[in-house]
């Protein structure tokens, strides 16, 4: 039987999210990367790898946003998602996770340090939950939630889903 969206948001005891939807942490690691080891972008030390469980319910999307870090999303329940990756040089990926194949849809996609990514749920399904981790390990210091206007002047050519997957 399929578990419905209120199931996972208490039995994983998700939290809402600052990006929209809601999250859990799953792993935080106790091993430390030390600065001098990681690269320049990063101001200080960070764990080794970090993950969260992550769900969107429908009308609910994930908004725009970059990391410092390398983020897998991998699928994990509910319907099929859709990653947006807007790369730093302009060009707009869209990575699709879910459990067909035959549909295009992977459980995993990857999303490289620095380029601006947003999620929403494909195909009107009621929910998607993914795990997301992070390397090195998430810090809230590395994450940068896009201005839409800002994202705009970067990128003209996406307009549109720029203005439907932010914020403000």
């Amino acid at each position: 039987m399929e578990k419905s969206a209120r199931y996972w948001i208490e039995t994983l005891g998700l939290a809402e999210h600052p990006e929209g939807g809601r999250f859990a942490p799953a792993y935080r690691s106790p091993e430390i990367v030390r600065k001098g080891s990681l690269p320049r972008r990063f101001p200080g030390d960070r764990p080794v790898v970090s993950s969260i469980f992550y769900l969107l319910e429908k009308g609910q999307f994930s908004a725009f946003h970059r990391i410092k870090s390398v983020e897998i999303w991998n699928f994990c329940a509910g319907g099929p998602l859709d990653l947006h990756v807007l790369e730093p040089d302009g060009n707009l990926i869209e990575k699709k996770l879910g459990e067909d194949p035959e549909e295009d849809r992977l459980f995993q996609a990857v999303v490289e340090p620095g380029c601006w990514f947003a999620a929403e749920i494909s195909g009107g399904a009621d929910y998607s939950l993914v795990s997301c981790t992070v390397v090195p390990g998430f810090d809230y210091q590395d994450f940068e939630l896009a201005a839409r206007d800002r994202l705009v002047e970067l990128y003209p050519q996406h307009r549109e889903i720029i203005g439907r997957l932010t914020r403000s």
